[in-house]
C-alpha cells in the first residue's frame, strides 16, 4: 500500500476515491430482466434464478420454521453463538429504542394548536446477504428497527444454498422476523416489491448487498419505498501524529476483508505515521485468512493511505470522501469531529474499532455508502416510520390568519379557498 500525498493526486485518482459506484449503474440492465420476470412469473422465476445464479434448486422458499428450528437447536445445544446473538440484540434493541421519536403536540399562539405524530409502516422487507456464508449481524441490524417501530409484518429474504447457515437463521428469528424466505440476489428484492404466489409484497426494503442487490432497489425505488443504496463496505480513518499504526491498519484490513469491491482509506497529516501504517497493513494482511480478498480491496482505486499538509487539508478530504464508516484516531478527536457533517458512523479514539459497531456496539452498521452521507443517515427505528402534523384551529385562531390565508389564495387564483375561511364567520 502505497502513500500519496493529497496535493498530489490527479484528477482521475481524485475521482476514483470520490465516485465509488462499484459497478451498481453497469448492473441495472441485467437487473432489470431479472425483476420483470419475478413481477410477471412470480415463483416460477424466482425458483429458475435459483438455480441459474445460486446453484439451488429450491424446495421450499418459505423458510419460517427452518429458521424457528435453527433457534431452537442452538438454543438447547446452548451454543455460545446464540449467547451472542441475543447480547448483540438486546445492545441494538436498546439504543434504537432512544431513537423512536415521540408524538407531541403544541400551542402555536392563541386558539392554534398543531402536532406530528408517528406510526410505523404496515410491512417491511429485510434483505439478508448470506447463503452458506453467515451474516446474523445483517439480520439483527435490519430487523430489530423494524420490530421496535412497531411494524406489523417484517419479511426477510436471504439467499438459498443447501444449508443456510443455522447461525443466520437463528438471528433472523431472534431478531422477530414474521417470515424467512430462500431468496437472494436481485430477484429476492423483485419478490418483496412486488410479491409472488409464496412471498408477500411489502411497504419497503432494507438491507446492504453486492451491485446486484443495490441495482435492484434501484430499479424498485418509486414502486415500493428503499432505505438508500449501500454498496461495498468502506473505511476512512482520520489520524493524527499520536495514532498507533498498528490499531489504524487493523481497522483497513477488518473492512478490507468484506469484499473486494471494498474500499479503505487512511488520512494524516504525519509523515512517519503514514508510512508505518502502510507497512503495517502490508504485514497484516499476509496473516489473515482472506489475504486475497484484503488485497483485493487494497488494491482498489479508492483505497490508499494519504498525507495531507496539515490537518485541515486531511479533515476536508474526508468531508469529501463523506465514509460509510469515520474512524478518527487523533489526540483532539472530539474537536476534528465537530468539524466533521458527512460520515454514516463515527469511532472515537483507540478503543473503538469498527468491528464494535458491525455487531454488537448498538447502533446500525447498515449505512449510507459512495458519498451518500452528504445526503442521509443509516438504518434506524425512524427508516420504517411515517409521520402525520395534526391541525386544530378555534375561532379565534383562525380568525388571527383569516385575513393571510384569503389574501395568499386570492393571489393564486383559488377563490373557493379563500371563501371556505369566510364562511366560518358569516
Amino acid at each position: 500500500m502505497n502513500v500519496r500525498e493529497i496535493a498530489d493526486l490527479s484528477p482521475d485518482e481524485r475521482h476514483a476515491f470520490f465516485e465509488r459506484d462499484a459497478g451498481v449503474e453497469s448492473a441495472r440492465s441485467d437487473v432489470r430482466e431479472i425483476i420483470d420476470r419475478v413481477r410477471t412469473e412470480g415463483d416460477v422465476a424466482v425458483r429458475e434464478f435459483s438455480s441459474e445464479f445460486d446453484g439451488v434448486e429450491l424446495g421450499n422458499i418459505d423458510i419460517t420454521d427452518d429458521a424457528e428450528r435453527a433457534h431452537a437447536e442452538l438454543d438447547e445445544a446452548g451454543d455460545p453463538r446464540l449467547d451472542a446473538i441475543r447480547e448483540a440484540a438486546a445492545n441494538i434493541e436498546e439504543f434504537h429504542e432512544e431513537l423512536l421519536p415521540e408524538d407531541w403536540t403544541e400551542e402555536f399562539g392563541a386558539g392554534r394548536q398543531l402536532g406530528r405524530r408517528f406510526r410505523p409502516i404496515d410491512r417491511a422487507g429485510v434483505y439478508v446477504p448470506g447463503g452458506a456464508a453467515a451474516y446474523p449481524s445483517s439480520a439483527l441490524m435490519g430487523v430489530i428497527p423494524a420490530t421496535v417501530a412497531g411494524v406489523d409484518h417484517v419479511a426477510v429474504a436471504t439467499p438459498p444454498a443447501e444449508e443456510i447457515n443455522p447461525v443466520t437463521l437463528a438471528a433472523i428469528h431472534e431478531a422477530g422476523a414474521d417470515a424467512v424466505y430462500a431468496v437472494g440476489g436481485a430477484q429476492a428484492i423483485a419478490a418483496l416489491a412486488y410479491g409472488t404466489e409464496t412471498v408477500t409484497s411489502v411497504s419497503k426494503v432494507v438491507g446492504p448487498g453486492n451491485k446486484w442487490v443495490t441495482a435492484a432497489k434501484a430499479e424498485v425505488r418509486g414502486d415500493v419505498e428503499i432505505d438508500f443504496l449501500a454498496g461495498p463496505s468502506e473505511v476512512l480513518v482520520l489520524a493524527d501524529g499520536t495514532a498507533d499504526p498498528e490499531l489504524v491498519a487493523s481497522d483497513l484490513l477488518a473492512q478490507a476483508e468484506h469484499d473486494p469491491n471494498a474500499s479503505v482509506v487512511a488520512v494524516t497529516d504525519a509523515p512517519d505515521l503514514a508510512d508505518e501504517i502502510a507497512e503495517a497493513v502490508e504485514a497484516g494482511a499476509a496473516e489473515r485468512e482472506r489475504e486475497e480478498t484484503i488485497r483485493a480491496a487494497l488494491d482498489n482505486d479508492a483505497s490508499g493511505v494519504l498525507l495531507g499538509r496539515s490537518m485541515p487539508e486531511a479533515v476536508l478530504f474526508a468531508e469529501e470522501y463523506a465514509a460509510e464508516h469515520l474512524s478518527i484516531q487523533a489526540d483532539a478527536d472530539e474537536e476534528l469531529l465537530d468539524r466533521i457533517t458527512n460520515a454514516g458512523s463515527v469511532f472515537l479514539g483507540p478503543y473503538s474499532p469498527v468491528a464494535a459497531g458491525d455487531y454488537a456496539a448498538g447502533p446500525n452498521h447498515v449505512l449510507p455508502t459512495n458519498g451518500g452521507a452528504k445526503r442521509y443517515g443509516g438504518l434506524s427505528t425512524e427508516t420504517f416510520l411515517r409521520s402525520s402534523t395534526v391541525q386544530r384551529l378555534d375561532r379565534e385562531g383562525l380568525d388571527d390568519i383569516a385575513d393571510t390565508v384569503t389574501t395568499l389564495a386570492e393571489a393564486e387564483g383559488l377563490e373557493a379557498h379563500a371563501e371556505s375561511v369566510r364562511k366560518r364567520f358569516e
